[in-house]
Parts: C-alpha cells; structure tokens; sequence
C-alpha cells in the first residue's frame, strides 16, 4: 500500500456542498444582472419603451405557440404567418435597439432617426409580406 505524501491531500468534494450553494450562486447572479440592467436604463425611456415591446413579443408568442399546441393548426398558414411576424418583429426590434444604443463603433454613420425610419420601413414590409402570405 502507498504512503500518502503529507503535502498530498485527497481531493474529496461533498456533492452536497456543491448543490446547496448552486441556488445561491445563481440567484446572486441573476440579481447583480438584473441591478447592472437597472443602472444602463435608468434614464433612457426609449430603451425601456423598446424592452417593454420586446417582452411584449415573446410573451405573444408563446401565446400563439400555446394556442398552437392547446387547439390545433386548423389554418396552418394563419399559425405560420403569426409567429413567424412574431419573431421577425423580434429580430428587427433588437437590430433597433442595437443601433439606437448599441455600440456606436459599429453604426457610428447611422443616426438614430435614420435606423428608427429603417425599421419603420422594414416593419411595414414584414407586415405586407405575411398579409400576403395569410391569404
């Protein structure tokens, strides 16, 4: 049988241990998230008007899912059209939020009234495009 050198000690770890501090840790790291988010949009309405649409979103489409799921797909089309506007809208919602408040490295040439006009128009094309689509 081998000697344990003294300076060696047997790396045992409580599995216990570990997963009555995981509720902690995570919960320690949603709420510094959640302070960090609450000091970016303290002053900026628009940034809070568009998280408000954003959240608006999802929550829309987890609706239109549930309803999906719950009732069926009768008009199939008037399903995918919904959600796929849904998230399309979601996606051209954060491309605003990221030129308005982004990193203006990026779109340092973009104002925020020519990236407010894009999504206006490129709103207003999704729209048509599902319209169409519906019928």
């Amino acid at each position: 049988m081998a000697k344990k050198h003294p300076t060696q000690q047997s790396a045992t770890v409580n599995p216990l241990s570990l997963t009555r501090s995981l509720p902690h840790e995570l919960s320690e790291a949603i709420s510094t998230s959640l302070a960090s988010y609450q000091k970016s949009i303290s002053g900026n309405r628009k940034l809070r008007l568009i998280d408000y649409f954003l959240t608006f979103l999802v929550f829309l489409g987890v609706l239109q899912f549930a309803f999906c799921l719950l009732v069926g797909t009768f008009p199939f089309n008037a399903f995918l059209g919904g959600f796929c506007s849904t998230v399309a809208q979601f996606v051209l919602t954060i491309s605003l939020r990221l030129q308005t408040t982004g990193t203006k490295e990026i779109f340092q040439n973009i104002s925020s009234q020519r990236a407010f006009a894009e999504y206006i128009f490129a709103s207003l094309l999704l729209h048509f495009i599902v319209y169409h689509f519906i019928n």
